[in-house]
């Protein structure tokens, strides 16, 4: 008997028992919350489910999962090295139809004023004490970029990564919560109802020109914003030219779903207590919340502004689709033009700003990377 006890104090010792502390448990209770909103809410599943087992994961103490040797530290190399964020830049590209920005190239603009927030966040994360390399992840959570976030948090505040990047999935799966009352409030019923003239077809050679074009003139002006925009232009690129559609199709399917779910698990790896539950990581995720608001209100402010200068012909909504959480952000306009007017149909132009917000937010980090680095 004396055997079989000292056996099972053995294994208890060995246990992870031993080492569960309560910011494991609390972590613990995150991930579940996490996995929550991914399974009974749908809010992007693809994301926060793989998120929040990387964070339970991690939280399971003495695993050895995410020490040296361990397996979550080989798959964070993605992170490390920018690898899995500028892959995911090269299948959105090729899930992406640029074609609504190109007929319409003046919603490059609204792309612009949506990333208000960005700036906004920086300066409030500045203030509250962050230094500016810090600030400059944080502020990307305004551009509704979960892989921008990512890639410039591991170049400037790798010790941030976690909390930046939790932040910017979670405001990107609540972009329809979290939009709709903000462009009411900066809308009348009558802006919402605004009918937009439908969008020129755009040729086959100004779809190949365009992704080709974007990457020469970013690549001059910004050589630091290269590796996302011109991943992103590649993917599109494979999408238009007509003759890559297995590279196109691997880039939107395989590809981007194998990376997707490393990705995920890596970040949700970044959230050990340890790390996570400090004063800054709910600094962070107000900020973030501060920024994502502050974004969509500079696109519908905007909007309102291209209203004016139009005539009335541009429907002041589409600016909130000028952050970069493609295609949520044009289909919630589109929802919203519809519930005011069922025969309304924004969400082609919704996709301009859409597109150009995406490219606005790597251009914002190509320019903090270069002042900061």
């Amino acid at each position: 008997m004396e055997v079989y006890l000292k056996a099972l104090l053995g294994i208890f010792n060995q246990s992870g028992f031993v080492g569960l502390t309560w910011g494991n448990v609390i972590m613990i209770g995150v991930s579940a919350i996490l996995l929550y909103l991914a399974i009974g809410k749908d809010f992007e599943p693809l994301l926060l489910v793989p998120i929040s087992i990387g964070c339970l994961l991690a939280n399971l103490p003495l695993s050895g999962i995410t020490s040296e040797g361990g397996f979550l530290r080989y798959t964070s190399f993605g992170i490390e090295h920018e690898i899995f964020p500028i892959i995911i830049f090269m299948g959105i590209g090729a899930l992406t139809d640029f074609g609504p920005l190109i007929a319409n190239p003046v919603t490059f603009l609204l792309g612009a004023a949506a990333q208000l927030g960005v700036f906004i966040a920086l300066l409030g994360a500045v203030a509250l004490g962050f230094t500016v390399k810090e600030a400059a992840p944080i502020g990307i959570i305004g551009g509704a970029d979960g892989p921008t976030t990512i890639y410039v948090a591991a170049k400037l505040a790798p010790h941030l990564l976690g909390a930046c990047a939790v932040a910017a999935y979670s405001y990107m799966s609540l972009v329809p919560i979290i939009q709709p009352p903000v462009i009411r409030l900066l809308t009348t019923k009558k802006d919402r109802c605004i009918r937009m003239e439908q969008l020129r077809p755009v040729s086959k050679r100004e779809r190949i020109l365009f992704p080709l074009i974007t990457t020469i003139i970013a690549g001059l002006i910004l050589p630091a914003s290269v590796p996302l925009i011109g991943m992103l232009m590649f993917g599109n690129l494979l999408r238009e030219c007509g003759v890559t559609d297995r590279l196109s199709l691997a880039a939107q399917n395989e590809i981007l779903n194998a990376t997707t779910i490393f990705l995920g698990i890596s970040v949700g790896a970044t959230m050990e207590a340890a790390v996570f539950l400090t004063p800054a990581t709910i600094k962070i995720i107000l900020l973030g919340l501060v920024a994502f608001a502050s974004s969509t209100a500079g696109g519908v402010l905007f909007g309102q502004i291209m209203k004016v200068l139009s005539g009335g012909k541009i429907n002041p909504m589409i600016g909130a689709a000028g952050v970069s959480a493609v295609p949520m952000a044009a289909r919630v306009v589109q929802r919203i033009s519809q519930k005011e007017d069922p025969g309304n149909f924004l969400l082609m132009h919704a996709m301009g700003p859409n597109v150009a917000g995406v490219i606005g937010t790597a251009v914002a980090a190509g320019v903090m990377i270069t002042l900061l680095s």
